[in-house]
């Protein structure tokens, strides 16, 4: 038998809170080999800033984040979804460094060929 790497990252993990949910309680460790990333939205409502973390597997959280990239705006009813794969990557924003966010990057074709991609991967783990 094969030993697979198992890879695990820990990611902050919470449902539409009104403060940044970066604080130790709501460390969660992710899925192994499944869930590679963490996910971060933030949305903007009537009431302030929402946000929502959570493990992500990498084709899910690339496809939303891309897919919401258009509501991003910064101004009300803006959602932002951000991918990331490093340990606790969701936490509290960064200080003034850009980031290269890896849904960006995606221009539309690489997009589709990605998501094409995941689905074959999907359909023969199914089949």
């Amino acid at each position: 038998s094969r030993k697979w790497l198992a890879l695990q990252i820990q990611c902050y993990q919470c449902e539409e809170m009104t403060h940044d949910c970066s604080t130790p309680e709501f460390i969660v460790n992710c899925t192994v080999n499944v869930q590679d990333m963490c996910q971060k939205e933030v949305l903007v409502k009537d009431d302030g800033i929402h946000y929502r973390k959570s493990c992500a597997s990498s084709g899910a959280c690339l496809i939303a984040s891309s897919g919401y990239q258009q509501f991003c705006t910064g101004k009300l009813n803006s959602v932002c979804i951000t991918c990331c794969n490093t340990p606790l990557c969701n936490g509290p924003r960064q200080k003034k460094r850009p980031q290269p966010s890896a849904a960006v990057a995606l221009t539309t074709p690489q997009l589709l060929v990605f998501s094409l991609y995941i689905l074959v991967l999907l359909s023969s783990t199914l089949c």
